[in-house]
């Protein structure tokens, strides 16, 4: 099996009204697929969440060239090409994304060629993993608690809401949640990067009283050492890493004792590839994996992959916000009962994309992206 040629398909998808979170007002959805087509026609699909037009132009410009002809099952010293190459501009970012979305479809096609399902190439044993409901934007407390209860009802065990109100806001808002959702399922909290030290310290103290699973992102990724301070005085488990890239990134949170939980995602942080890189440096210093996923059912697909192969391994995030990308993308779509995300048995990542979605979503040119608020991509001054 060679590479034949590779495909960069951007899609858009833009809401009748969105939702209110702490960067502003989100207008429309946006991820990238990157697609492997091989001489034996065999295709292996990969995701990046990142900026569409950087992402075409990396895999069609750059790495497109450097792969075609190559066996894509040589997954380990493709990337090695693709991240030496890269290394002036890359490390981090959008060039990291890219390359994960390529090393995600070279694990579908090694599954596809030896016959096997990824989460089984990596070491798992069953077919499932853990997931969990992402929404729960800014709300009024009530109309959370009524969200999170609907959420519980549709077969989730865990939700996921956002902070950064500030202040007894947030509070309330947690409360509400908490009693609609009950003492036995979970409930995490993102802080969105809003807080300061004190005031995180002071927040967490309140969610640990409320048992919340962890406390994510209070601070920007920077600020690591906000991030010990934290650790060193609260009780609640921290979790971060859905804004850092690579091995080496998260070599650095994990050196300086910042986090209980990291976030890897595939689709931004290098791929399948750097994702069990991550979870195993991270398994040899007790922490635990929980991967970021908010991209499309690509992108949480091989984050659950990595999942169910980690005896740490926790839950993986699927966006509930009303985004097609998750719930239409695929032609079997995901599907969680009990708090448990069933993955396919069929070989590579077990999924197959569904053309008619393909087909409406799909934005003709990537370097020329509408304006507006892209949940956590900011095209125009106007959307600030």
């Amino acid at each position: 099996m060679k590479i034949d040629h590779l495909e960069t398909i951007t899609l858009r998808f833009e809401y009748a009204d969105g939702f209110r979170y702490a960067g502003g007002q989100c207008t429309a959805r946006v991820t990238s697929l990157v697609l492997i087509h091989t001489d034996s026609g065999q295709v292996g699909i990969g995701a990046a969440y990142s900026h569409p037009g950087l992402v075409h132009l990396i895999v069609q410009e750059q790495l497109a060239p450097l792969l075609i002809g190559e066996d894509p099952t040589d997954i380990e010293s493709l990337w090695r090409r693709m991240y030496r190459i890269t290394r002036w501009y890359g490390r981090k970012g959008v060039t990291m994304s890219a390359i994960g979305a390529i090393d995600t479809a070279c694990w579908d096609l090694r599954g596809k060629s030896l016959g096997k399902p990824v989460w089984q190439l990596l070491g798992g044993e069953q077919p499932t993993c853990p997931a969990y409901a992402s929404a729960l934007l800014w709300k009024p407390p009530a109309a959370l608690a009524e969200e999170a209860a609907k959420l519980i009802e549709c077969g989730f065990r865990r939700v996921k809401m956002r902070l950064g109100y500030g202040g007894e806001v947030d509070r309330l808002a947690v409360s509400a949640v908490r009693e609609a959702i009950g003492p036995k399922c979970d409930v995490m909290c993102d802080g969105s990067m809003r807080y300061s030290l004190q005031d995180a310290a002071s927040l967490a103290d309140f969610l640990a009283e409320n048992n919340v699973f962890w406390f994510e992102e209070p601070f920007e990724p920077e600020d690591i050492d906000s991030y010990v301070a934290l650790r060193a005085r609260v009780s609640v488990p921290l979790a971060a890493g859905e804004n850092e890239f690579g091995l080496q990134g998260f070599r650095e949170l994990i050196r300086a004792g910042a986090l209980d939980i990291v976030q890897p995602d595939a689709s931004r942080c290098g791929g399948i590839t750097e994702a069990k890189r991550v979870a195993d440096l991270a398994q040899t210093t007790g922490l635990r994996v929980a991967p970021h996923s908010w991209s499309d059912a690509v992108a949480i697909t091989a984050n659950a992959h990595v999942v169910a192969s980690l005896p740490h391994g926790v839950t993986v995030e699927v966006d509930q916000t009303g985004n097609p990308f998750v719930e239409e993308l695929l032609v079997e779509p995901l599907a969680v009962r009990d708090g448990q995300l069933t993955l396919s048995k069929a070989p590579g990542l077990g999924i197959e994309l569904n053309p008619t979605v393909l087909q409406r979503y799909r934005l003709q040119d990537p370097l020329h992206l509408p304006d507006g608020s892209y949940s956590d991509m900011i095209f125009g001054k106007a959307f600030l």
